[in-house]
């Protein structure tokens, strides 16, 4: 009995060794076969992230396939901004749109997500709650522990994070999850950086194009006003700006006219005239280099005058032309919660707005050389008159008074006077056309736009501040000088009443016209004008409308101040 126990025991302790051997080769080859199904989602982790060109849609490919390595419910990538301090775009997975909306804004890099910008190394956590950085979550967020954090590397500078929490049933993160997560933030680097070069390339190739239009509009000989919107609207688009202003110097002021405004507020722009010393836009013509503002409708630059940058943020203002050949400003604002502009797209843009420039020039020098051959053309056609048909009615109207003389019939006689007469007169009205023809454009900076300018900034000492100016129409072109000289001396006469009696802090100066009359308004934020008070200046204000069919209109708004609009028919010929 004793005998065949023990036999029974040898036979069955081979067998007990057997089964424990085939178990554990059979978790070997489980582990093997995990090993190689997980190296196989890495790879075609991978493959997916590489495949995608437009970084936008490559940043979304890297969060999913991170998300489905590690078996992970939630995960995102956070971008950290230029200031290597907070994120700047934050992409998500496993979290709707309605969750999004009820949490509120993206986070910008506070507790443990800033724990990784702070320090891009893995983070791999059992609780976030129990780490010291934790800074806790909104409202509405869903409940999250397990967590895993790593950083993504470009050419050796961190570009964001990937963040990873609770693992799928109820599993923590392992070393594993680690290696295989760090694998995929290095291809993910790889990937990025290829869909930058290729965004980069494509930005170029659009802003090259758009060069191209620009140099073909005016080589073909199109208005200025055309090209200027082809340069306004061609920066708009490609930028993603909401908001694109061009403004140009006003000559012998130093000021800058917005002489064209595209986009979202337009209006309030069109015809504005700012300061070239401490505005956004006169620091970039002054300096010829590019001026950003992260947040235009806080930033002190930004000239007098009524809010018009609401629900507007970054913006860049930059110089078409370089060094002293400056011809102008392109300014773009974009909307506001949006990216600042980047160092790269300031590079591109000031490349596209100096070869803009190249173009003007090359077009201004060709206007130019067609107006020396008309001025040529017209001294010729001076020389011709005055040597030829002067002479000849000259002679003529001599030859006329000599045979006068022999005619004895009175009333021949008479005749003949009067066609010598005439023939003096003809030389009269000639010798006047020809000093027409020679005559040269007046002295530069005699145009009202100029007058206005310089007006305001007579009286802004007097007045304490400097007033805002907007200026829309052919107000040089449209308005005669004698119209012109009213609205100068009305303006004159507002800008001294706000400064004597007024006590005002804000003014603003609109003028315009549409070639049929001419229309001055005057706004302050002062007292007002007390009944009592002299109606002398008023009445000659009234006088010079009335005397070209016009009127002028005094009024207090109900938020306070006083508005004087001052309107003249403008004579036609």
């Amino acid at each position: 009995m004793g005998s065949s126990e023990e036999s029974e025991a040898r036979l069955r302790l081979p067998q007990l060794k057997l089964d424990e051997l085939l178990e554990e080769l059979q978790a070997r080859l489980d582990a093997a076969r995990g090993t190689r199904d997980r190296v196989h989602s890495l790879l075609e982790a991978v493959l997916s992230v590489g495949r995608e060109l437009e970084l936008e849609q490559a940043l979304r490919s890297i969060v999913e396939a991170a998300a489905v390595l590690v078996d992970a419910e939630y995960a995102a990538l956070g971008v950290i901004g230029p200031d290597g301090k907070r994120l700047s775009a934050f992409h998500t997975v496993g979290v709707s749109a309605e969750e999004i909306a009820r949490i509120g804004p993206y986070p910008e890099g506070h507790g443990i997500l800033g724990e990784l910008i702070r320090k891009p190394e893995p983070l791999r956590l059992a609780k976030i709650s129990e780490h010291p950085a934790s800074y806790g979550f909104p409202p509405n967020h869903p409940p999250m522990n397990t967590f895993l954090g790593v950083p993504i590397r470009v050419r050796d500078q961190v570009f964001g994070n990937l963040y990873l929490t609770e693992k799928r049933g109820g599993a923590q993160f392992d070393e594993e999850d680690v290696s295989v997560t760090s694998t995929l933030a290095v291809a993910a680097g790889v990937a990025i950086d290829n869909a930058r070069l290729y965004e980069e390339s494509r930005l170029r190739e659009r802003w090259l194009r758009a060069s191209a239009e620009i140099t073909h509009s005016l080589m073909s000989g199109s208005e200025r006003m055309e090209v200027l919107g082809l340069i306004a609207e061609g920066a708009r688009e490609i930028t993603g700006a909401a908001l694109a202003v061009v403004a140009v110097p006003m000559e012998d002021t130093g000021s800058l006219t917005v002489e064209l405004a595209i986009g979202r507020d337009a209006e309030a722009h069109r015809g504005l005239v700012v300061p070239v010393d401490e505005s956004l836009i006169g620091q970039a013509f002054a300096n010829a280099a590019p001026v950003i503002s992260p947040d235009v409708s806080h930033d002190t630059r930004v000239s007098a005058g009524p809010p018009r940058f609401s629900g507007l943020g970054p913006a860049a203002a930059v110089p078409i032309g370089t060094g002293d050949g400056v011809r102008g400003v392109v300014l773009l604002v974009r909307e506001s919660g949006r990216a600042a502009f980047s160092e790269k797209e300031t590079e591109l843009l000031q490349g596209f707005a100096a070869q803009a420039a190249i173009a003007m020039e090359l077009a201004a020098r060709r206007q130019d050389a067609e107006e020396i051959a008309v001025l040529k053309d017209r001294d010729r056609i001076a020389r011709d008159l005055h040597d030829l048909a002067i002479q000849r009615l000259f002679a003529t109207g001599m030859t006329l008074q000599s045979a006068g003389r022999f005619i004895e019939h009175e009333e021949a006689s008479e005749r003949v006077r009067r066609a010598v007469d005439d023939l003096d007169e003809t030389i009269k009205i000639i010798r006047s056309t020809i000093f027409g023809l020679r005559s040269r454009e007046g002295a530069a900076g005699s145009g009202l736009r100029a007058r206005v300018v310089r007006i305001v900034g007579e009286t802004a000492p007097v007045l304490g501040f400097t007033p805002s100016v907007r200026m829309e129409g052919l107000v040089d072109t449209d308005v005669p000088k004698g119209v012109a000289d009213h609205v100068v001396a009305v303006l004159s006469e507002a800008l001294t009443n706000i400064a004597r009696h007024a006590h005002a802090g804000r003014a603003d100066v609109v003028l315009t016209t549409a070639g049929r009359d001419v229309r001055l308004t005057v706004a302050d934020d002062g007292v007002g004008i007390p009944p009592d008070g002299r109606r002398s200046g008023l009445r000659n204000m009234a006088e010079r409308a009335r005397q070209f069919g016009g009127e002028l209109e005094v009024s207090s708004p109900p938020e306070g101040g006083t508005t004087l609009v001052w309107h003249a028919r403008i004579p036609q010929d």
